[in-house]
């Protein structure tokens, strides 16, 4: 089996590559920078392609050919202040774009895309809902307005594409400890002393009323994509823990002597002004998701593809956090490297 991964050196590719390569299967990498060779990148085919040029599908074709399977991960994350939102969809709209043309035009049998519990729309916290719900996004999330749009997109592709086999995974939040250092510096800001999460714990941690998220390790997403491909699961699947994280489980990750919940909408302001300020990079949005995205069903993932997580959600939280206090990193991953 040939699998082509775009996106093969972020927080999930390198979990990927890591579980694609217990198994007998040729694997090609897509990047923009290509990583250094040592594991998990030795013995990957490489090419170097921005999967958001006009002029990258012939390049994403070419690479593709011969593919049993593609896995679409690449995805401009987090926007910063200087970057309008038009650079960002260069990457995750433009790119997912040339990445199904091109897959079409290759002929490859699957398509797997990286979609989100972002895409879905206003949810309950108090039951789960499956993969049925709508996926209209949260317009106040830069983030979940472009998964909703890849859904779309995806939906379009499937209709115009029957030949091919199109899935797409919905995880909740991904945590690994070696992505610690770099999502420190993504959402909240380079150079700030999250080592002294090792040391000195928080005196209080405010957190927002409704605050309960689905989580899921790294090496599980990586499992779940695994599963698809080899057992040629079509559609949505929704993949997270089954344990929830809320106020308390923030709180021990963070090592805060308590919390206190704040009204959501003070909460958003404080966040909204300490952004502004560029106090951090976590902008309002990912609040909002926190707070009114739908808790989500696993039955499908599980009863179909007999998937299940082997680290809890509370323990990937807390591996994460340490791996920001350690500034754990891939020296080899230009994405997930540490920075001077």
């Amino acid at each position: 089996m040939r699998i082509v991964i775009t996106g093969a050196t972020g927080n999930t590719g390198i979990a990927l590559l890591r579980r694609l390569q217990r198994e007998h299967v040729e694997i090609v990498g897509i990047v923009r920078r290509l990583p250094d060779d040592a594991p998990p990148f030795a013995g990957v085919e490489w090419h170097s392609i921005d999967v958001g040029r006009p002029d990258s599908v012939a390049r994403l074709g070419r690479a593709m050919t011969g593919a049993d399977a593609v896995i679409h991960l690449a995805w401009h994350m987090q926007p910063s202040h200087h970057e309008p939102e038009r650079v960002l969809a260069r990457t995750n709209i433009d790119g997912t774009r040339n990445v199904l043309t091109a897959a079409a035009t290759a002929g490859v049998g699957q398509v797997v895309v990286a979609s989100s519990v972002a895409a879905y729309s206003v949810g309950p916290k108090q039951h789960s809902v499956d993969e049925s719900w709508p996926t209209g996004g949260l317009h106040t999330s830069q983030y979940s307005r472009h998964k909703a749009m890849i859904e779309r997109m995806l939906d379009r592709f499937q209709r115009e594409n029957p030949g091919i086999r199109v899935s797409r995974l919905r995880p909740g939040l991904i945590f690994q400890g070696e992505a610690g250092r770099v999502l420190a510096d993504r959402f909240f800001k380079p150079g700030l002393p999250v080592r002294l999460f090792r040391r000195v714990p928080l005196p209080v941690l405010p957190v927002p009323a409704r605050l309960i998220v689905q989580a899921v390790h790294a090496d599980d997403v990586a499992d779940a994509y695994w599963r698809v491909v080899s057992q040629a699961g079509v559609g949505a699947f929704n993949v997270a823990a089954v344990t929830v994280l809320d106020s308390d489980a923030f709180a021990h990750a963070f090592r805060a002597s308590h919390h206190v919940t704040l009204s959501r909408k003070l909460l958003r302001s404080l966040v909204y002004l300490s952004w502004n300020l560029r106090l951090h990079r976590m902008d309002p949005g990912w609040l909002d998701l926190a707070t009114f995205g739908p808790l989500m069903s696993t039955e499908r993932i599980r009863r179909e593809l007999a998937w299940s997580e082997t680290v809890s959600a509370p323990d990937a939280l807390t591996e994460l956090v340490q791996g920001m206090a350690h500034g754990s990193s891939v020296p080899a991953s230009p994405q997930l490297r540490a920075g001077p």
